[in-house]
């Protein structure tokens, strides 16, 4: 299969050098990280270990056409610059996977590419990058993926196998929107206390006071969803909130990360859309409100 990748940061990387090992990849990123992929290749230690050629760009100039899959990696609130860009790979048979944080991703690739085209996936595999050329992989997750029909079509189960076969850990949603949900309360409750507390995720659990403003998080946010129409357990996403604390204890979140190199985070695609619901539908969103303007001052200082 011929995939281009958008978004070659590091999750983007990890999955590029993954699928690299049955299919044919392009990278598409920024440099230095690009050039020094192009001159030396691309290394990855941690639970991963790899080094190997992979095709790079800066652009899709140099991209030949056509694709058969388009994966978006990229933040949140660059996926209107970046499926714009990517339009003149898309045909009729091109498959475009956002593989992205944040709640409002579909509504942008909307704007350019046939619904019947996009297929969208979560994903709790943890990569860092370490230098231009290098990342880590700092923890083993999996990737769930689904058509927005919720059907397990034949593509669906293509794609499944050949992200198995890469050794990406993939099963198939009837439901990939309420997963995307799902995904988007852990991340709320996560990733800003960790931005703020300049923590790894383990800390939020070792700290009783952050255990605490984590579980109330995430009731305010699992209220909002249910205000959506999500029929989700309090009880459960606690649970799958502290799962996946204990599973990436050691990493620092993305929004961390962002943080430290000096770039905008994808907090107003993640805690402030689901302000905007609560809002919509009179739920208290007092909480993930205050993580925003808390974001925003840190970032301001």
């Amino acid at each position: 299969m011929k995939i281009v990748i958008m978004g070659a940061g590091a999750i983007g990387s990890l999955y590029g050098a993954l699928l690299s090992q049955n299919n044919d990849i392009f990278l598409i990123g920024r440099d230095p990280h690009i050039s020094t992929i192009k001159k030396h290749g691309l290394k990855i230690d941690g639970k991963t270990k790899l080094k190997l050629k992979l095709n790079a760009e800066t652009s899709i100039n140099n991209v030949y056409k056509p694709i058969d899959l388009l994966i978006l990696t990229v933040k949140s609130y660059d996926t209107k610059k970046a499926i714009a860009q990517a339009k003149p790979l898309i045909d009729k048979r091109t498959i475009v996977l956002s593989l992205q944080n944040g709640l409002d991703n579909i509504d942008k690739i909307k704007e350019v590419v046939n619904p019947g085209n996009i297929v969208l996936g979560v994903t709790t595999n943890g990569a860092l990058f370490l230098e231009p050329g290098a990342i880590e992989h700092t923890g083993k997750g999996t990737t769930i993926i689904g058509e927005l029909s919720g059907k397990k079509t034949n593509r669906i189960n293509d794609m499944a196998n050949i992200f198995n076969r890469s050794k990406i850990e993939t099963s198939i949603s009837d439901n990939i929107l309420r997963d995307i949900w799902i995904k988007a309360i852990i991340n709320s409750s996560i990733n800003p206390l960790t931005a703020f507390f300049k923590c790894k995720n383990g800390y939020l659990l070792e700290n009783p006071i952050l255990e605490n403003l984590t579980e109330k998080i995430c009731l305010e946010s699992t209220n909002i969803a249910k205000s959506k129409g999500y029929n989700l357990s309090y009880k459960n996403m606690i649970t799958k909130t502290k799962d996946v604390i204990r599973n990436t204890s050691n990493n620092y979140s993305s929004m961390l990360q962002s943080h430290i190199q000096g770039k905008k985070s994808e907090i107003e695609e993640i805690n402030g859309e689901l302000i905007d619901t609560g809002n919509k539908n009179n739920v208290d969103t007092s909480l993930n409100e205050m993580l925003v303007l808390s974001l925003a001052s840190l970032q301001a200082s």
